[in-house]
């Protein structure tokens, strides 16, 4: 997808063509009209997204993200679904849909979203989640494809890892059909996981695995 960036007065500039996203709103200030540059988004702006979108607040700014399509939607609800089937069985942790937020407490991220997640910390009720999820799933869109998006993955799951997440899988299901696991003692080797097998995430999750014919179910 093509993200886009909202300062938190709801300016906004493409991220792939002006990453600054700098609001030239005048504003008053001591009596006088000055021009300010972009306030830093925060949480609080979080609750309050353009048109209730998806988003997470990276460098300073809301990134939006695209509504989600047919297959990597359903995908990512096989997933969220298995999840919370071992939740119940096991006792342990909970499964997490899109759009969930979680908020961290990185010099460069403030949030993540994922597809699906599972989490074990403290429920929060009517706020956002405390820290990052042990498991995190990002399932591909048409738009996370070649070599800015690789590059725009990788520093995401470079992210997680960095807030405590565990195992992040990328998922394809729209081109290689295949499961990719990420660890955090590992991160820059993929365990690939296709048709006819199951995918797990160990250690995030023991005991769990799910039929990867699963997701095109």
């Amino acid at each position: 997808m093509n993200p886009i960036s909202f300062n938190r007065r709801g300016r906004c500039r493409s991220s792939e063509v002006e990453p600054a996203c700098v609001d030239r709103a005048r504003v008053k200030r001591d009596g006088a009209t000055s021009m300010s540059t972009k306030t830093e988004a925060t949480i609080e702006d979080l609750y309050h997204v353009p048109e209730d979108g998806k988003a997470e607040i990276v460098n300073g700014e809301l990134v939006l993200m695209s509504p989600t399509v047919d297959l990597p939607s359903s995908a990512a609800m096989e997933i969220a679904v298995s999840l919370r089937d071992h939740a119940k069985r096991t006792g342990v942790g909970r499964s997490y849909g899109d759009n969930t937020g979680f908020v961290v407490d990185l010099p460069n991220r403030r949030s993540f979203s994922p597809d699906a997640a599972y989490h074990i910390g403290s429920r929060t009720r009517g706020k956002f989640l405390e820290g990052a999820p042990v498991f995190a799933v990002e399932v591909r869109s048409e738009d996370d494809y070649g070599k800015r998006a690789e590059q725009r993955l990788a520093q995401k799951r470079a992210d997680y890892f960095a807030a405590g997440t565990l195992v992040v899988w990328d998922v394809d299901v729209l081109r290689a059909e295949e499961i990719r696991k990420y660890s955090a003692d590992n991160p820059d080797a993929a365990a690939v996981f296709r048709r006819g097998e199951r995918a797990d995430a160990e250690p995030a999750v023991p005991g769990w695995s799910m039929a990867v014919d699963d997701l095109f179910a």
